[in-house]
């Protein structure tokens, strides 16, 4: 069902890879709501993934950019206000990578170029990407500027290693960064903290099976979908909430406030609920 909430606006979409990711289900719901946008990957991320169809389907064009390179993040904006014909309204940050995950280094002993390169991709990168927007001046007022956190930013889950490191980097850049874009430009920084979600980037998680079945079982409303956090950022992109910055916004089925839950203890008790 579409609201036409976002209709006459503009933005940039980074990360949409495949359509199990979360980037690629806003995609698809910020066109059905009426924004038009640009989408970018990097490179190689470009060539794993369909993006060619996506950009299809929501007549979209694709440039190619490396988000930790400020020369490339430079030319996308640029790019992006010739081919959307103006400054931008809003930007969606889904971008998270760590070698040491992916090669099964376990947190205690980390390789530290692995280590930096993930930061960069995954944290600073997030930097990177608004201060070039800052320096050019090409938010509109009152746009919206989204980035995907998980909670292991503020609680320990062993096997998201430095990951977890790299998401509590990304949520400080929110909310410092955020101070000045709405003091100066009335633009808005949020980062939503999503359940676990069956990605591609998720599903490179050791036990990423279990995280996502234990936090069904915590939440009261199940685990949110690709799609509900779609929906949560096409709300954040939308003048409804154009007040809201500086936050750490849960999309998690009530996950984040849980102790225990009923559904939990009946696996140690053998009680059925």
């Amino acid at each position: 069902m579409s609201f036409n909430l976002l209709k006459g606006k503009k933005g940039i979409i980074f990360g949409a890879l495949d359509s199990n990711s979360i980037a690629w289900k806003t995609a698809e719901r910020v066109h059905e709501e009426g924004g038009e946008f640009v989408l970018t990957n990097a490179p190689v991320a470009m060539r794993m993934g369909q993006i060619n169809e996506l950009a299809e389907k929501t007549g979209s064009q694709i440039i190619p950019a490396d988000a930790t390179n400020v020369e490339d993040l430079q030319n996308l904006i640029d790019k992006s206000m010739e081919i959307l014909g103006g400054k931008i309204d809003f930007v969606l940050h889904s971008i998270g990578m760590s070698i040491n995950v992916r090669k099964g280094k376990h947190y205690t002993d980390q390789n530290y170029d692995w280590t930096q390169k993930g930061t960069d991709v995954s944290a600073m990168s997030f930097h990177k990407l608004m201060q070039t927007l800052y320096k050019s001046d090409a938010m509109n007022e009152w746009g919206s500027i989204v980035a995907l956190t998980y909670m292991a930013a503020q609680r320990v889950f062993p096997d998201y290693n430095d990951m977890a490191d790299n998401k509590a980097y990304l949520e400080s850049v929110a909310r410092s960064f955020g101070y000045f874009f709405g003091r100066d430009k009335n633009v808005r920084v949020n980062t939503i903290s999503q359940s676990p979600t069956p990605t591609t980037a998720g599903s490179g998680v050791k036990g990423f099976d279990g995280f996502i079945a234990y936090a069904d079982k915590m939440s009261p409303l199940g685990n949110a979908t690709a799609m509900d956090c779609a929906n949560y950022t096409v709300a954040m992109f939308s003048d409804l909430t154009k007040r809201v910055t500086l936050q750490n916004l849960y999309n998690d089925g009530g996950f984040s406030n849980m102790g225990v839950s009923d559904a939990v203890m009946s696996t140690f008790t053998g009680e059925e609920q």
